[in-house]
């Protein structure tokens, strides 16, 4: 049986969908302004993960994972750039998608953006002012009245006098409490506006979510993921808007991933330790990344070193090797009941509330087991052990990638480039080298300097 902890009830449950056979799944994307951060990159692997392991465990499952494409960064980038909003946001989008691709995370069922729900919206923010849940001011905005809704705090475990004193809220002095929020913003001058009957204004952040998840999944659905930073206010305030409208549960179990740091701090361009999740797939290709985050608790906090991704970069090439060695031996895999105990303890791990770690254990323990009996001259042992890390890895996104082959001008234009590289070396142009060398990296290209020069070997592109 599945198992999963439940951010709302504080412990671990077991998982019955509210539909036999079928789970309706909804996690908070990116607000497209800039390019996916390392901390972007894990919310989209592991729900991906999650997604994969309940497809694989045999549910019919509908994902959506929405875009944030109108805000106040948004706009801001616009204003400063001078294009038009849209084309910012498209521009994040096909990067994100390029991003997502360089992870193995496959894409949502629906990846609804916010600006085409807009109508919903409204018809939701006039049913809440109808209900006495919100009220518009003067100015043209239309606030949350927080303390309409009792439960309220009820995701983040806190009272309303914790929540004031302990977090952030939108100063107003038109608002009659300081933890009511933004529902509809007026517009200012120069801003992307819509109609509405408060005056020309955009969608706050929270109802969004409410209004795009409700309507692809229902009022009542299964899971709602997202990072830990979204607990409060915007899961809080997501639940509080749909529960108030329905006077039902609008989520059934609510998952969130760990925050990540960069050496014990958090991640911030004020800090200095800021790094796009490209930077470090170009440096240590697409499957150590994800090898990286899914050899981790994904509940818990996650520091990111370069060290340590390439640590799971060299994990994922020992596989490889492994797997590529074995199936070019050419030799069908035998039947191998002893590697049954292996499927077995990888299926409960991932039962556990989705432990990766212990599951990609298990994979590394059937590698070994692969190559003792390689050892032995079981060269049909070891083709099953390889089939069995084909079929366990895919299910949660790994070691799916065949040998790559260059052909003759792949060869010779990479000979150039290593000779090229040389030349940069020596003339102590070391940042156009290791520009190089991280290019041919991110295309699968892996170069090894020795004592009688740089020889190069290929990798599937994104594990190497």
């Amino acid at each position: 049986m599945l198992t999963l902890y439940n951010t709302l009830s504080r412990r671990k449950e077991v998982f019955v969908p509210i539909e036999p056979g079928r789970v309706r799944m909804y996690v908070c994307g990116m607000t497209v302004y800039d390019y996916c951060h390392l901390g972007h990159a894990r919310v989209l692997v592991v729900f991906d993960t999650i997604v994969r392991w309940l497809r694989a465990s045999g549910y019919q499952v509908t994902y959506v994972r929405n875009i944030t494409d109108i805000d106040d960064k948004i706009i801001q980038r616009a204003q400063a750039s001078g294009e038009p909003y849209t084309h910012i946001t498209q521009r994040f989008i096909d990067a994100m998608h390029e991003d997502e691709r360089a992870l193995n995370v496959l894409p949502p069922d629906h990846e609804p953006r916010a600006t085409e729900y807009v109508g919903r919206m409204l018809d939701m923010i006039q049913s809440l002012i109808d209900r006495g849940h919100a009220y518009p001011t003067e100015t043209g905005d239309v606030y949350y009245a927080v303390r309409s809704f009792p439960s309220y705090g009820r995701l983040s475990g806190k009272t309303l006098d914790e929540l004031i004193a302990g977090e952030r809220v939108e100063p107003d002095p038109h608002k009659r409490d300081p933890l009511d929020f933004a529902l509809w913003k007026a517009a200012k001058p120069g801003e992307p506006a819509w109609p509405s009957p408060w005056g020309p204004g955009r969608p706050g952040w929270h109802i969004e979510c409410s209004a795009m998840g409700s309507h692809l999944l229902g009022p009542h659905f299964d899971i709602h993921g997202g990072g830990q930073d979204l607990i409060f206010p915007h899961h809080e305030n997501e639940l509080a808007q749909a529960e108030a409208l329905t006077g039902r549960p609008f989520v059934r179990i609510w998952l969130h991933n760990g925050l990540l740091t960069v050496r014990g701090e958090r991640m911030g361009k004020s800090v200095g330790n800021f790094a796009y999740a490209r930077d470090v797939v170009a440096r240590h290709g697409g499957e150590a990344v994800r090898y990286f985050y899914l050899s981790r608790d994904w509940r818990k906090p996650l520091d990111f070193t370069d060290e340590a991704v390439a640590e799971a970069r060299r994990a994922v090439e020992r596989v490889y090797d492994f797997l590529w060695a074995t199936e070019g031996a050419g030799v069908p895999p035998r039947v191998a009941p002893e590697l049954s105990e292996f499927e077995a303890r990888f299926h409960a791990a991932l039962e556990e509330d989705f432990t990766t770690p212990t599951a990609i254990g298990v994979l590394q323990e059937v590698v070994a087991w692969g190559h003792a009996r390689r050892g032995a001259g079981d060269e049909a042992g070891a083709a099953a052990a390889a089939a069995l890390v084909r079929k366990l890895g895919g299910t949660i996104g790994l070691f799916q990638a065949e040998r790559p082959t260059a052909s003759a001008l792949a060869e010779d234009l990479i000979a150039l480039l290593i000779e090229l590289r040389g030349e940069l070396r020596k003339a102590k142009e070391y940042g156009l080298a290791d520009r190089v060398r991280g290019r041919l990296s991110a295309l699968g290209v892996e170069l090894r300097d020795g004592p009688d020069g740089t020889s190069w070997s290929l990798r599937p592109r994104g594990s190497s």
